[in-house]
């Protein structure tokens, strides 16, 4: 058994061994080979090449063995990444010419938690709406079906990461980078694996903070969206006079900036910024971001000459939206930078924390003073709320703010020349999201309890 809401918008992901089990791993790997197959673009009576990798959860070891023997099961030849990040996953799926790919990973959840990442060929992201949603609606955990299973010795691959770095070298101006002296905290998770590979390369002075793998996290949460999460780090950056701090989460693929003071630098500036670099690249390029408020974005990108294309929220669907307009570049306000390349189009962290290495070398000032100009707006940060009645806070939002400019992308965004926010609804649980941003603080004070107090009425 296993309970249905761990089908997710973006993944599969719930409490190991309460919300699902090893014969539920087992099961799904039975069930994407069945969705690859009925995509239609897989080759017809030869085996599906499927790449498999775990992140460092205590459970993952034992749900990967179960979902191998799934796609075997199914038909399948099983290449075994291993130990890795999520990045690397997406690499290795694209670099291996797999037929698509499952990460087992529950990214920044507490221990108790795993799950799956699932993609396609070149590691195009399978969403709720893109598969998941099948799956969820043909998955038989006590499948009586007869198998197929393959005779062939899964293949191991060791060098995944290594792979990556080598590839993502060839867009990083290396010789550009001074020897800055850099912290980074990895919460004990995937992201320590090519940070420092990383750093060897563009001869960085680099600090560790929590680089050993533990699924048990006993540090801190692996996820850098929360203030508490950053506090260590932010602490070491302030008393070692480091020149930057980095933090990643619990599978690698979100990406955080502390400057020298000890202050995050805004998701919104670090994509902004990155769009500018990349848009030298590519001048005109479309570049794309997710709904919340993060306006310093579409400025750097108008700036620049590019075209700023709006998402939903949510790494799948960024990259699909990706795909379809043929974007560049993207970046989400959670801290997922994504580039679309040959190679594929996913999150790239290496490729970015170089860049951004490189463009703060070039400065003759600290970062934080650099940064400073790019603090344009006050921003309420993510505030989610309970309520009883979701689709009455969308109705009296619309009715009180018509006057605004009004879209519903992704849940419901409202525009005013001195203020804008964005409310959404979660998938799972009776909560709204709220994230406003304004042109000076009070102005965002006023018009955030505004609007918390009209969700309260819900």
């Amino acid at each position: 058994m296993f309970n249905p809401e761990i089908f997710k918008a973006y993944d599969i992901r719930g409490i190991f061994e309460k919300d699902f089990d090893l014969n539920f791993a087992s099961a799904l790997g039975r069930v994407f080979v069945a969705l690859r197959r009925q995509d239609g673009d897989c080759v017809l009576n030869k085996p599906l090449k499927i790449l498999v990798a775990r992140d460092m959860r205590v459970s993952s070891p034992a749900i990967l063995f179960a979902l191998i023997e799934g796609l075997k099961k199914a038909g399948a030849e099983v290449i075994d990444a291993g130990l890795i990040s999520t990045p690397s996953f997406y690499f290795s799926v694209s670099n291996q010419q797999a037929d698509g790919g499952i990460m087992i990973s529950a990214s920044h959840n507490p221990k108790e938690w795993n799950g799956f990442k699932l993609v396609r060929t070149k590691s195009r992201p399978i969403s709720g709406e893109s598969g998941i949603q099948w799956l969820k609606d043909h998955i038989n955990i006590n499948t009586s079906t007869k198998t197929l299973e393959t005779n062939t010795e899964t293949k191991i691959i060791n060098n995944a990461t290594l792979s990556q770095l080598q590839h993502d070298l060839n867009f990083i101006a290396v010789n550009d980078i001074k020897p800055l002296y850099v912290i980074a905290d990895a919460a004990n998770g995937m992201g320590a694996q090519y940070l420092e590979l990383l750093s060897k390369s563009l001869h960085i002075n680099l600090e560790k903070l929590n680089f050993t793998l533990d699924g048990s996290f006993p540090a801190h949460e692996a996820d850098p969206l929360k203030a508490e999460n950053l506090q260590q780090l932010q602490a070491a950056v302030l008393a070692k006079g480091a020149d930057l701090g980095i933090a990643t989460d619990g599978d690698g693929d979100r990406v955080f900036f502390i400057d020298n003071l000890g202050e995050l630098i805004d998701p919104s500036i670090i994509r902004g910024l990155l769009a500018q670099i990349f848009l030298r690249d590519k001048p005109g390029s479309k570049i794309c971001y997710d709904v919340r408020p993060g306006k310093i974005t579409t400025d750097l990108i108008e700036e620049a000459g590019g075209i700023a294309i709006p998402t939903r929220v949510g790494h799948s669907l960024i990259k699909e939206q990706m795909l379809v307009e043929q974007a560049y570049f993207a970046g989400e306000s959670s801290g997922h930078f994504f580039l679309n390349l040959e190679i594929g189009c996913f999150e790239m962290p290496m490729i970015m924390i170089g860049k951004l290495l490189a463009l703060f070398s070039q400065q003759s000032s600290t970062i934080a003073d650099f940064i400073q100009p790019y603090r344009r707006y006050s921003h309420s940060g993510e505030i989610n709320l309970s309520v009883k009645n979701k689709e009455k806070v969308f109705s009296l939002l619309e009715e009180k703010y018509q006057d605004g400019k009004i879209e519903k992308l992704d849940g419901i965004s409202i525009i005013y020349p001195d203020f804008w926010f964005n409310v959404r609804a979660s998938n799972t649980e009776d909560k709204v999201r709220l994230n406003l941003e304004a042109n000076d603080s009070a102005i965002m004070s006023i018009k955030r309890d505004d609007i918390l107090s009209l969700i309260r009425q819900c």
